[in-house]
């Protein structure tokens, strides 16, 4: 029986960790780190909770189930687990979240050398997605690749900006922002969020359990405690990242007090302390950033659909990666304004299907538990989803009532009553069939 060395192992994590790591990792934490201020390890543990737990569990609740999403979704039958997985592969590939890599990479990393013209972007992309698709139709090296080469460079690279900003801040820490004052905790919680990490977690999942059995590992139970092994890593990696950026972002006020985004953040404080070496350097982390999550997620749309659908995986992969490189052109704006309301609506399905599936041993027909939840869930969803569209008119005023409506989150209420009838009810039908036997 093949089992996996420590140095296998650890380029595992690193792989996953890579994987995990995209633009928006590193412009969420400098961001909430210079709002949340003095009250900063509050706000950090909060962003920690959403932005490294959520995604470890569903890490975790891959890894029980073999890897694949469409296993941890057979509890909702065939079509309706079928038509989830494909909008979140849709959602997190091609659609939007892959061709955004490209396209933020591009912004932060070498806009401000060549400017935002259509032509600097267009060769941009052509030659990351090139990147890219090399990278991606060999799925079985990923290890080798991006574990032991690719990561090990963006490590050294983030090493250098976390540890400047441990050790050479911009100033001291600043004052929490009114947001922050009372509840820094709850604030941070939705940062995490808001990097959508756990649709990530759930396109991810097959790609850690495909490269662990590209090492020779057949046996079910040691893929499992491999991908939960990579996911602890990751968990580990992501933790120390983001730590370090909240304290530069609560640290930086004093040069990036009127800063609207991450972005701007990190960029006036890499220039602060290091200059166009600064720009350099960052340039270097938001595209390995960017290009390994990018690899990540049109491995996995390939390794889903060639299975679905009867297509190759290099096919897939091919066509997906053309399909990015044309939505990639059409501008970050446009992209964004596209991605919030269908990655708002699917974020909570993506949410509850994990802490169903973590706690199914609890449940006895796990059916009757899973449909009924995840279609209250998938109601308010929606509902969310519409509120951050132009037509946010059409939802009944009624759904921005409910408690933590405001922060796109008005769905846990409803979803947490349907879950204590339905377990009720659950439990009843039990005793029944028991007493019946």
């Amino acid at each position: 029986m093949t089992r996996l060395q420590g140095s296998d192992l650890l380029a595992l994590g690193f792989m996953t960790f890579a994987l995990f790591l995209g633009a928006g990792n590193i412009i969420f934490p400098p961001s909430a780190g210079l709002a949340a201020g003095d009250n900063l390890l509050p706000a950090a543990l909060g962003f920690l909770l959403t932005g490294v737990g959520l995604p470890l569990l569903t890490v975790v609740a891959l890894a029980r189930v073999g890897g694949g999403m469409d296993l941890l979704t057979a509890p909702l039958g065939k079509i309706a687990g079928a038509t989830l997985a494909v909008a979140v592969y849709l959602a997190i590939g091609p659609l939007f979240a892959t061709p955004r890599t490209a396209v933020v990479s591009f912004e932060m990393g070498i806009a401000p050398f060549t400017g935002n013209e259509g032509a600097p972007l267009l060769i941009y992309t052509l030659v990351y997605f090139a990147a890219v698709l090399f990278l991606s139709l060999n799925p079985g090296q990923l290890v080798d690749r991006i574990g032991k080469f690719i990561t090990p460079v963006l490590l050294a690279a983030l090493l250098v900006l976390g540890g400047a900003a441990l050790f050479a801040p911009a100033g001291e820490i600043g004052t929490a922002a009114e947001s922050y004052r009372e509840t820094p905790l709850v604030q941070g919680f939705l940062q995490g969020y808001l990097t959508m990490d756990t649709l990530g977690a759930l396109v991810f999942g097959i790609v850690i359990a495909s490269a662990i059995r590209d090492r020779g590992v057949s046996d079910a139970g040691l893929v499992t405690r491999y991908s939960v092994i990579a996911g602890i890593i990751a968990a580990i990696g992501l933790s120390l990242v983001y730590l370090a950026l909240f304290y530069l972002g609560a640290t930086s006020q004093g040069i990036a007090g009127d800063a609207q985004n991450g972005v701007q953040v990190l960029t006036t404080y890499v220039q602060h302390t290091f200059g166009t070496t600064g720009s350099l350097l960052l340039a270097v982390v938001i595209t390995l950033a960017c290009l390994t999550t990018a690899v990540g997620l049109l491995t996995a749309c390939g390794e889903f659909f060639s299975k679905l659908l009867p297509v190759s995986y290099r096919s897939v992969v091919i066509a997906f990666g053309l399909f990015s490189l044309v939505v990639a052109n059409q501008g970050l704006t446009q992209l964004i304004s596209f991605s919030i309301p269908v990655l708002v609506g699917l974020y909570p399905l993506a949410i509850v299907l994990v802490a169903l599936s973590l706690a199914n041993r609890l449940w006895v027909s796990q059916s009757l538990v899973f449909v009924p939840v995840m279609a209250v869930t998938l109601i308010f969803g929606v509902a969310d989803g519409v509120a951050a569209t132009p037509w946010a008119d059409k939802v009944p005023a009624w759904f921005g009532q409910l408690p933590l409506a405001g922060q796109s989150l008005g769905w846990l209420l409803p979803v947490a009553v349907t879950l204590v009838l339905v377990v009720a009810l659950d439990r009843i039908l039990a005793l029944r069939q028991s007493a019946t036997a």
